[in-house]
């Protein structure tokens, strides 16, 4: 039976060994939490004042930001002249170009024809000059070639002398005189000097404006400034900084309480942490008095011998179990005392404070007005009113909400008005209602000059050049000289010896003359020919292009001279409106980034987690595992008692011997003779 319950008993060391293994872990722990919990503070009171810091740094960066619409608009007014003249310049050149173009080609045109012409005329002079030179020597030829004929008599009679004459009459080619003293008269006109005149006008235009606008630069810069300062001042209106400053000083406040106690704190938790390590090793210490008399008790004890009789070892295991009884009955009540306090308060504040948190109740509860003495989170905030409600803020900021957003700034701060640069913008739109840009008169053509270019395209049609073109493509003489060169030569061969030398001599001429004329004549024929087609090509479009180009210019002419002021005033509208834009897309950026992007308040959300953490995962997780550590080992010293004083009763040396037979047990007859049974040894 002893052995069942030494068993029993075995069991029951462990289980207090273990929860007080687990108290000694968990006291330790919450000391190592309790000595942690102030750098981890502080560290998180760095990061909220890192993100507080950053706070001013972000409106400084938007501010900043103003300078790139501010500076381009300086610029633009200061390049006023490039930039507004070269709208204008290229509003007034998308109309001009085209006729300037159509001029200028209509006048190469003429220039190429005249230049055609002047070919044509040179081209027919040589021609005739060829032709009356040739016209000699074929003459000449002739002449001689008769007499030889006649001397020779029959035989050559059949000779024929009419191909040595020209066929084409150059003199008669048509003049173009007229046509080129039509086309010189353009050439010699000041048209090309205008046109060029008239580029150089349009170029000079960036020029003009920048000098007529200087007073409307000057009050446009002005107004830059004013501008510049009204965003400026952005920063001292909005209250943001104030609540970097309250928020500020109440965590340096905290900070410096913090490290006022912490030595304290230090020095009491150290105290506390040996109270609970002596209290553990009181359940330490009857695990061991048990564990010694679980070893003792069982190797000192003998079968058969008495209790009286038994040995040094068995007695000591038995002193051992009552002494961890003895220690069980000192320190069991200081155990359950403190268990009872421990839990009770931790619980309490693991309920009040973790569970709360977590279902945020105890957020709601800090809503509550007066809960907190001399705490009030809308002037901590420096919001008017009782309008900070602690939960929505919480919500809002796990979310990584702007703290435009969290604090409802939208309620309190007209940002609207801090941001209306409208009465400067419209000053500076009216300085530009009254600048007045006048440009130089566009003229593109006079009408001396239009009757000039038109007249000529008239005369400068070609003459009718048919029957020159017809003889052109006739042979240069009558008949072949080469032919009749044969000719002579086959008669040498028939007549006598006095002839036919002569006759040799005039074939071996007129091969020569043959070869002479074709070499001086194709050139110029070729060149004649050539040129008469490009003057019949080029004037056939000459007058219709010419009247193309003239409609043109007077349809641009009459353009410039009624919408130049309409282009100006709408160019300086589309200039105005693109230097505005830039400030009002600054504006909208600006707004947009304080109420959606600046100091989003999400580090303050973790910040107050990270509280959470060192307060529940740490402090209390430690405090609940201890009372729970030693509330397990207070739970199971009462059986532990109760079972280690049997034990004892069979390990320790009685005085007297308690051994019974089975005998009844005889009872004074006032017990009714019950039969008790009586304990024993066994064997």
């Amino acid at each position: 039976m002893h052995w069942k319950q030494g068993s029993l008993v075995c069991s029951r060391p462990c289980r207090l060994g273990a929860g007080g293994v687990c108290a000694f872990i968990s006291n330790a722990r919450f000391s190592q939490a309790v000595k942690s919990t102030f750098p981890n503070v502080n560290n998180t009171l760095d990061n909220v004042h890192i993100y507080l810091a950053s706070i001013p740094q972000a409106l400084d960066f938007i501010i900043k930001k103003s300078d790139v619409p501010l500076d381009y608009a300086n610029r633009s007014l200061c390049d006023i002249g490039p930039n507004l003249g070269s709208m204008i310049t290229s509003r007034i050149r998308s109309s001009t170009d085209g006729a300037l173009g159509s001029l200028q080609s209509l006048l190469q045109g003429m220039k190429t024809l005249k230049d055609t012409f002047g070919s044509i005329a040179i081209s027919r002079s040589d021609l005739e000059k060829l032709q009356s030179n040739y016209s000699q020597q074929l003459a000449n030829l002739r002449d001689r070639l008769n007499q030889t004929l006649q001397s020779c008599g029959q035989p050559c009679s059949q000779v024929s002398l009419d191909g040595l004459a020209f066929t084409a009459n150059f003199s008669t080619i048509p003049g173009v005189e007229q046509q080129l003293e039509a086309l010189h008269e353009v050439s010699n006109s000041s048209i090309e000097t205008d046109l060029e005149e008239v580029n150089r006008t349009l170029n000079t235009i960036s020029d003009k404006v920048q000098e007529q606008s200087q007073e409307v630069v000057a009050k446009s810069q002005d107004q830059l400034g004013l501008i510049r300062q009204e965003i400026r001042r952005l920063q001292e209106e909005l209250p943001v900084l104030d609540v970097e400053e309250k928020v500020g000083a109440f965590l340096n406040n905290a900070a410096s309480v913090l490290e006022e106690y912490r030595e304290p704190i230090i020095a009491w938790d150290g105290l506390r942490l040996i109270v609970c390590a002596l209290l553990c090793c009181t359940v330490l210490l009857v695990v061991l008095c048990n564990v010694f008399g679980l070893l003792l008790g069982p190797l000192g004890l003998k079968e058969g011998v008495l209790p009286t009789q038994r040995s040094s070892l068995s007695n000591a295991g038995g002193n051992f179990f009552m002494a961890g009884v003895g220690f069980s009955f000192i320190f069991s009540w200081l155990l359950m005392l403190l268990v009872t306090i421990i839990f009770v308060l931790g619980g309490n504040i693991y309920m009040f404070f973790c569970e709360s948190w977590r279902n945020q109740q105890f957020f709601q509860l800090l809503d509550t007005p007066g809960l907190i003495p001399n705490f009030n989170l809308s002037e901590l905030l420096g919001l008017e009113g009782d309008t900070a409600n602690f939960s929505e803020m919480y919500r809002q900021c796990q979310q990584d909400a702007s703290l435009w957003q969290t604090l409802h700034l939208d309620q309190s701060v007209p940002l609207d008005e801090l941001l209306n640069i409208s009465q400067y913008t419209g000053n500076i739109s009216t300085a530009f209602e009254k600048m007045n840009i006048t440009l130089s008169p566009i003229s593109l053509l006079s009408q001396s000059q239009k009757d000039l270019l038109l007249n000529a395209s008239r005369a400068a049609q070609p003459p009718n050049f048919t029957l020159t073109l017809e003889q052109l493509d006739r042979n240069m003489t009558q008949g072949s000289l080469l032919d009749l060169a044969a000719e002579l030569e086959q008669l040498a061969e028939k007549v006598g010896t006095d002839v036919k030398k002569d006759l040799e001599d005039i074939a071996s001429k007129l091969r020569e003359l043959d070869k002479d004329m074709q070499a001086n004549f194709s050139g110029p024929l070729q060149s004649l020919k050539e040129n008469i087609h490009l003057v019949q090509t080029g004037a056939a479009q000459l007058e219709g292009q010419t009247t193309a180009a003239l409609d043109k210019a007077s349809n641009t002419q009459e353009f410039l001279e009624r919408e130049t002021p309409t282009i100006i005033k709408n160019e300086t509208w589309a200039f105005l409106e693109q230097l505005l834009d830039f400030f009002e897309t600054y504006i909208s950026w600006a707004k947009s980034r304080l109420t959606e992007d600046v100091a989003r308040c999400k580090p303050i959300a973790q910040s107050l987690d990270n509280v959470e953490v060192i307060g529940c995962d740490y402090l209390m997780d430690s405090v609940n595992a201890f009372w729970f550590s030693l509330g397990w080992c207070t739970l199971f010293l009462l059986p532990s008692i109760i079972l280690a004083v049997r034990l004892a009763k069979f390990y320790r040396r009685m005085d007297i011997a308690d051994v019974y037979r089975n005998d009844d047990f005889e009872m004074p007859p006032t017990f009714n003779s019950y039969k008790i049974p009586r304990p024993s040894t066994r064997h």
